[in-house]
């Protein structure tokens, strides 16, 4: 699916479509919100969460890897350095 197909869908079909098409790469704690990153075909989808009911609030997609570093950031590296 196409990123321009995605962003047309309502939210359950985006729900569905992440949930059964989308691989999860990461997740990440954002104020009152999990957020969940998923990758699709050529683009990316983060769901955010709330942790209270569970529910997905809101749906941002991007195909810009620039917008990963928020993910990025918070994978260690250290030990590969040494």
């Amino acid at each position: 699916m196409k990123l321009s197909d995605f962003i047309l869908l309502n939210e359950e079909e985006k729900k569905m479509t992440v949930l059964h098409q989308g691989v999860l790469v990461a997740k990440r704690s954002n104020f009152d919100f999990m957020v969940f990153l998923f990758q699709m075909e050529n683009y990316y989808v983060e769901a955010y969460c709330n942790p209270q009911n569970k529910a997905i609030e809101e749906y941002r997609v991007f195909d810009n890897i620039t917008l990963l570093n928020p993910y990025l950031d918070t994978i260690p590296i250290d030990n590969l350095l040494n």
